[in-house]
């Protein structure tokens, strides 16, 4: 098996949460491959940073701002794409959210904010890139990031809510696989689920302190290691499908 990305230069790809940690080094490897790639972020200043380093690149990299919650931002932005750069090929869900909060003592609002983007918002960018990726006959690829946290319920401080929505992201899945199946479509959905990353998702302000002393303590990957494997799957040939790919870090003690 050859492993090429000849295929998608030129392409249109989508990162959403493309401001930091896996989504910047995702969305930078895209570029650098020679893939046009819209992303999608709320700090829009930071993917304009980001698209200023890469520029003179085999791709190119096109801000947008988009706060994955609002159904309307993320239309607005397919509407966008489809105006000015042409169908999507890709779609890398990488958006995600964390809540310091419990389910026993927790507050709704904390619930719905991580539900809405990692699962909503996911959803909603899925749909519309399958319609795009259906109507213009595109063997797309989809790619869910989830987590080594949508595999096992791990023992650390008030990450609640976080691993039932990876649970579901892993789910998706294959509800989106079988549908695919289904529909007679070439559209191929993966998922890559990392082990702790060395990224400042876990050292947000709201994350707690005991769990930013037992993320300090652990192993890590780097977020590049998160983007090869994205970059691998895109690089298979088109009858494969990579269902699941788990990433963990060498002595990650659970």
């Amino acid at each position: 098996m050859v492993l090429s990305l000849e295929r998608w230069v030129g392409k249109v790809a989508i990162v959403t949460g493309a401001s930091s940690g896996c989504g910047a080094a995702i969305t930078e490897r895209l570029v650098i491959e020679g893939l046009k790639v819209v992303g999608l972020a709320r700090r829009l200043e930071r993917v304009e940073q980001l698209a200023e380093k890469l520029q003179g690149k085999k791709g190119k990299l096109y801000p947008l701002k988009v706060d994955i919650t609002v159904e309307k931002d993320i239309l607005e932005a397919f509407k966008w794409i489809k105006e000015n750069l042409g169908p999507v090929h890709v779609l890398v869900n990488n958006a995600g959210i964390s809540k310091n909060t419990t389910l026993s003592e927790g507050d709704m609002e904390s619930w719905k904010a991580v539900l809405e983007t990692n699962v909503l918002g996911l959803c909603i960018a899925t749909r519309e890139a399958i319609k795009d990726m259906t109507e213009n006959s595109i063997a797309g690829q989809i790619i869910h990031i989830s987590s080594i946290l949508g595999h096992y319920v791990a023992h650390v401080p008030k990450v609640n809510m976080y691993s039932a929505s990876k649970f579901a992201v892993r789910a998706l899945t294959e509800t989106l696989r079988q549908e695919l199946l289904t529909s007679g479509t070439k559209i191929r959905i993966s998922c890559v689920s990392p082990g702790p990353v060395d990224t400042e998702f876990a050292k947000a302000e709201d994350s707690p302190k005991e769990f930013i002393g037992l993320f300090s303590s652990m192993p890590k990957l780097e977020a590049d290691d998160v983007a090869d494997a994205v970059l691998y799957i895109l690089s298979t040939p088109p009858h494969v499908q990579v269902q699941d790919i788990m990433l963990r870090p060498l002595g990650e003690p659970v």
